[in-house]
């Protein structure tokens, strides 16, 4: 079997035959951002799960109704001020400090390996490893977490309870 050269675009933007030396760098697992504009009167954090509130304005989800369980992404940006543009995560590995888990999961010592994060019922902006299971409220998986710094995003579909 004789061995094939991948095709890139070059600077030209025509294809061309990969060189011998060249690489091709790709981002792992990145996550997928989009811009948002911080609809609340204080700085939202990293990590915060959070919706559309309107256009392109997000607030802080919650679980306890369907409008505010309805995420666009967790917080990018260590933080976004309020009023100001940043960055949201919508699908990808979301990784920072174990400290800054431990502010949106209300955990010690970051993520648990393994374990399915969803949206918290009782606190606005916050994640839980219990889903919610009351009637009215409403469960959305996040994702589950790599490690104790790295966090798989995936968010499902709210399921309102």
């Amino acid at each position: 079997m004789a061995l094939r050269k991948p095709l890139v675009l070059g600077d030209d933007g025509l294809p061309q035959a990969l060189q011998s030396g060249d690489t091709i760098s790709v981002p792992v697992n990145a996550p997928s951002l989009r811009s948002a504009i911080n609809g609340e009167s204080v700085a939202i954090p990293f990590g915060t799960p959070v919706y559309a509130s309107s256009g392109t304005q997000v607030r802080r989800g919650q679980a306890n109704a369907k409008a505010t369980a309805k995420l666009v992404g967790l917080v990018y940006d260590s933080s976004i001020a309020a009023g100001a543009s940043g960055a949201v995560a919508q699908t990808g590995i979301l990784t920072g400090t174990a400290a800054q888990w431990d502010a949106v999961a209300g955990t010690t010592g970051g993520l648990v390996f393994g374990t399915y994060y969803f949206l918290d019922p009782a606190t606005p902006g916050k994640i839980t490893a219990t889903p919610p299971t009351t009637a009215g409220q409403v469960n959305v998986c996040i994702g589950s977490a790599l490690s104790a710094t790295e966090l798989e995003v995936d968010i499902e579909l709210p399921i309102l309870l």
